[in-house]
């Protein structure tokens, strides 16, 4: 039997605001456990929560970003629930009425075509604090509880773990070109629940589902909805699926590469959702939605761009604009001069290539690099030796030019130095002279190696091999 996968995340991104959501404690990370608490954020009797303006802008930007309703007036809920990283007993965050609602973004694969994604909704509430186990000491810290959440919901309209892969991709970058929040996966500012089902093909029932938690890194997502596809799978062969299937929470083990059950899983009825009493209604003003709807240049918007002004290869637009670092790295390698279509190999190819992370943690800048490209294209140097370049920036802070006089790299196009060359290797090689004479043409790229040797690969290609075949067809 085959089966359709159903899939549905909700993603949970910090907003980048300086203090929290409901108080003035900073919203920092690594600091000293429960440092940035205050009788707010720690639920002591009597403080009351005061809105962060700049959380709900932020939430603002986004919903416009992916053509979402934004709701001029909003409210927010209190989610009953015990856990001990909740000091309050409840969690703070929108329910009924959510400041976004609607939307969708576009998905893009390699062979061109694409696929639309809705979102339900995405509101705003208060991030809970993080509980770490020693053994059998379980620690709480509550930094962290508090900071000002985005929950992006999306629609079960994923149908396989590399869409659900890109979906996730694409909400990360279009955060990032917001510039409303970090997402940085390592340090949880960017975290997902993968709600999974299956059903046989054709079949257009929702079945149940189970929802992994927590999960904050692009690789352990992929394989976590592989493996629960699977288990899915094979408890329907094994007419076990009602037992093994129910609607509960998994967590995902990545030494074991296992989903395993944690809890059944609440419906909402369960949290006992109302109104907040200390809160007042979320009233967007028009001159707040005028100043958030102003949002800069997205991924798409800025692939089109590419590909409209600088006439590269859709692919390679794609790549550039994944991440709004990339996309800035690019065209300030071609402020600096740079040839349009050069700095994508250099950038996409050499320079990443050479990297362990994103260009983020690049040692060369966009400047350097642009300028090592601009020496290639003016023939100060050959490609071949603008990689020692390269190479030896990545370990030294230099200037390029500095660097191609300090190894002796700059690149010989003067005919008369090459034709002595060209004529030292001829005499050389006289019997090989005749082979070429007498119809070996393909001895002409022995001549050529022979050549760049004896320059220590400081001749200019172009011009040895134009003056090579000049003195080679005279001998002929």
């Amino acid at each position: 039997m085959k089966f359709e996968v159903v899939i549905g995340l909700e993603i949970h991104t910090q907003l980048n605001t300086r203090t929290k959501i409901f108080c003035s404690c900073p919203t920092s990370f690594g600091d000293a456990p429960n440092t940035n608490v205050c009788p707010v954020c720690l639920a002591l009797p009597g403080a009351l929560p005061v809105l962060n303006e700049e959380s709900v802008k932020k939430a603002i930007m986004f919903g416009t970003a992916v053509g979402a309703t934004i709701h001029k007036k909003s409210i927010f809920n209190r989610k009953n629930y015990f856990y001990p990283d909740l000091p309050k007993g409840y969690q703070i965050s929108q329910f009924e009425i959510p400041i976004v609602e609607g939307g969708d973004i576009t998905i893009d694969f390699e062979d061109g075509t694409q696929k639309t994604i809705g979102i339900t909704r995405a509101h705003l509430e208060e991030d809970a604090g993080k509980n770490s186990h020693y053994g059998f000491e379980s620690h709480v810290d509550l930094n962290r509880a508090g900071t000002p959440l985005l929950e992006i919901v999306s629609e079960p309209d994923m149908r396989s773990a590399d869409e659900a892969i890109r979906y996730l991709k694409k909400i990360h970058a279009i955060l990032r070109y917001l510039n409303i929040s970090d997402a940085n996966m390592q340090e949880g500012s960017f975290r997902c629940d993968v709600n999974i089902s299956i059903r046989p093909h054709g079949d257009k029932k929702l079945y149940t589902r189970a929802e992994i938690k927590n999960l904050n890194s692009f690789k352990f997502i992929q394989k976590a909805i592989e493996f629960e596809i699977e288990r899915q799978s094979n408890a329907w062969r094994d007419g076990i699926y009602d037992k093994e299937v129910v609607q509960e929470t998994r967590l995902y083990n990545i030494d074991k590469n296992e989903t395993k059950s944690m809890r059944s899983k609440e419906d909402s009825a369960e949290y006992r959702y109302f109104p907040d009493p200390d809160l007042l209604p979320v009233i967007v003003s028009d001159e707040m939605m005028a100043e958030c709807i102003q949002i800069p240049e997205l991924p798409d918007q800025k692939r089109e761009r590419f590909l409209e002004k600088y006439g590269i290869k859709k692919y390679d637009a794609m790549v550039l604009t994944s991440s709004v670092e990339m996309a800035h790295f690019y065209e300030n390698m071609i402020k600096k001069g740079a040839g349009a279509k050069m700095s994508v190999t250099w950038l996409t190819v050499e320079l990443l290539g050479r990297l362990d992370g994103s260009v983020m943690t690049s040692p060369v800048n966009a400047d350097r690099l642009g300028t090592l490209v601009k020496r290639i294209e003016d023939g100060t140097i050959s490609a071949k030796a603008a990689k020692t370049v390269l190479d030896y920036m990545m370990k030294n802070d230099c200037v390029v030019d500095e660097i191609i006089e300090k190894l002796g790299l700059k690149q010989v196009s003067d005919d008369g130095v090459i034709l002595e060359l060209i004529d030292a290797i001829i005499i050389k090689n006289s019997e090989k002279v005749e082979q070429y004479k007498s119809g070996k043409d393909k001895l002409f790229g022995f001549f050529i190696g022979e050549i760049m040797k004896a320059s220590k690969g400081t001749a200019n290609p172009s011009k040895v091999n134009e003056l090579l075949r000049e003195k080679l067809l005279g001998a002929k």
